[in-house]
């Protein structure tokens, strides 16, 4: 009974991080969304409360790091449980910067409304869905310990590479026909890049949980199959 005790917590407390990562993964997921609905709907409102509400992922974000250097303290976990704990402090550093991504977005976002309208956003709202589907895949694949679904995610990084790269050739052909579009399609390039970082961050969070199932180390991998 003494020792079943100690291994009853360490499980109780190991369950309370996955779900504050999962807590801290819907606020970031919440702020790139509200910052690109902003951007589409020309609602600097909405976008004022994505550089204003921080405070939240900080406040997560250290409490995170105090629940699994707790962990680490106190329970000394081995093997797979040892791993789960190192990724959740790498998870819980991604996380928080798509938070600060997601304030970058509405930065630009801002300086670009201020500006004409270069081109109707089609691309960039089909970018935005794309990062935060592979985030939100990859959490669960955190916490369900789903292999095949964290590769998927890897898979699917491509796609928001060559989304960045049309969104760069298109913007590059309208600056170079109308000057004056220059300063607003920089401004969008510049979110185009801050969702393509997004998804790297979400990639990440993929390799780690690969790791946490398989102990198998995919971030240089050629070769995503088992």
């Amino acid at each position: 009974m003494e020792k079943r005790e100690p291994v009853r917590h360490f499980q109780e407390e190991l369950g309370q991080l996955k779900a504050r990562i999962l807590a801290m993964g819907g606020l970031a997921e919440d702020r790139v969304q509200s910052a690109v609905d902003g951007l589409v709907s020309r609602d600097p409102v909405r976008l004022d409360g994505v550089l204003k509400g921080d405070e939240p992922i900080n406040q997560l974000h250290v409490e995170i790091d105090g629940l699994a250097f707790r962990l680490l303290a106190l329970h000394q976990p081995m093997a797979s449980d040892l791993r789960v704990i190192v990724a959740a402090l790498k998870i819980n550093s991604d996380l928080e910067r798509v938070g600060d991504m997601a304030v970058n977005i509405a930065e630009a976002a801002h300086r670009y409304l201020a500006l004409p309208p270069v081109k109707p956003l089609l691309d960039l709202p089909r970018m935005a869905e794309i990062a935060q589907t592979m985030l939100r895949d990859a959490l669960d694949a955190f916490v369900k310990r789903d292999v095949d679904l964290a590769q998927s995610v890897l898979v699917r990084d491509d796609l928001l590479d060559n989304y960045k790269t049309q969104i760069f050739r298109e913007l590059l052909t309208y600056m170079l026909q109308d000057p004056t579009t220059i300063e607003a399609g920089l401004e969008l390039i510049l979110i185009s890049r801050h969702l393509e970082r997004i998804g790297d961050h979400a990639t990440n969070i993929a390799e780690d949980i690969i790791f946490v199932v398989s102990a198998k180390d995919v971030r240089h991998a050629q070769n995503l199959e088992p």
